[in-house]
């Protein structure tokens, strides 16, 4: 009786665990008839403003052609020789690229995913008579932390 509330607790921990491991990756999927294809989900308005901003990017960028370049010109001093003079010229342009959207996993992700494995380990090792339920609460706790510091971590580096 004891063994067999063991194990079914054991296979719910283990849900848990895989259920938070999901969550954590928050991919959204159409509601196509094709179910492998994968929808994002732009809550921000960062389409909007990425259009935007290559628009103003190609705006600056043809007004920058249309301007003379500024030209500088360097001369010696009025007390050296005649012919003794130089002249330069010089122009600079700096475009930046667009920001890329991250892609791979998510901090988050890989923290829980870390975490679970991690804490799976430590648990089995930890408790001897009983190394699957061992496993499956030290998976669920590891899982948890692990989610907890990446997630810290995406927000720090604005993912989030």
């Amino acid at each position: 009786m004891k063994k067999s509330i063991l194990s079914i607790f054991s296979v719910i921990a283990i849900m848990v665990a895989v259920v938070a491991l999901m969550a954590s990756c928050s991919n959204k999927r159409a509601d196509l008839g094709d179910k492998s294809v994968l929808v994002p989900v732009d809550t921000s308005g960062l389409a909007a403003f990425q259009a935007w901003k290559a628009k103003e990017i190609q705006t600056a960028a043809i007004a920058s052609m249309n301007k003379p370049a500024k030209t500088y010109a360097a001369r010696t001093s009025t007390k050296a020789k005649a012919g003794n003079t130089q002249s330069g010229s010089m122009s600079t342009s700096t475009e930046y690229p667009a920001k890329a959207k991250p892609k791979g996993w998510s901090k988050a992700a890989k923290g829980a995913a870390i975490g679970a494995g991690g804490g799976a380990v430590i648990g089995a090792v930890i408790n001897k008579r009983n190394r699957a339920v061992g496993a499956a609460i030290g998976g669920v706790a590891g899982g948890v932390i692990g989610y907890g510091v990446g997630r810290q971590m995406d927000k720090k580096d604005g993912r989030y």
